[in-house]
């Protein structure tokens, strides 16, 4: 199954954004200017990775929920990796405080570099709860590429 980049019509894949990061005016910020790429058609997962002055970001990382825990997110985290060695240094992505969520990275190799206080209560008009867990902060993990 090959992973694509979509460069029209990036809207059509906004209820698998969602799934990622739930305010679409949230995505909005970063969707105009970031590459998105797909895998499967119909799209069972993909990613979303803006360039932030010199460094690589992972905004959104989502697989649709019949394919979750079958190492889509994980192949798309390899795909990043392989496809921008070399031009890029380091791989960021920003998470809240799920556990599920940091042990998933930190089993893709990133390991944590810093966190922004209050993001989620600031950015977002309604509380963020995965597993059960109230987001308030940002995690920030990188990884070298």
């Amino acid at each position: 199954m090959e992973i694509r980049q979509i460069f029209v019509g990036k809207e059509q894949y906004m209820p698998l954004l969602l799934l990622a990061d739930e305010q679409e005016d949230m995505i909005a910020r970063y969707l105009p200017r970031g590459e998105l790429y797909v895998l499967g058609d119909p799209a069972q997962a993909l990613c979303v990775v803006t360039d932030e002055g010199g460094v690589l970001e992972l905004k959104n990382l989502a697989v649709a929920p019949p394919y979750q825990r079958q190492g889509l997110g994980r192949r798309m985290v390899e795909f990043v990796c392989e496809r921008y060695r070399g031009r890029y240094h380091t791989l960021l992505v920003g998470t809240g405080e799920a556990p599920g969520n940091l042990t998933f990275y930190q089993r893709c190799g990133f390991t944590e570099s810093h966190r922004v206080r209050n993001f989620f209560i600031d950015h977002y008009d309604h509380p963020i709860v995965e597993e059960g867990v109230r987001l308030r902060d940002m995690i920030y993990l990188r990884r070298a590429l």
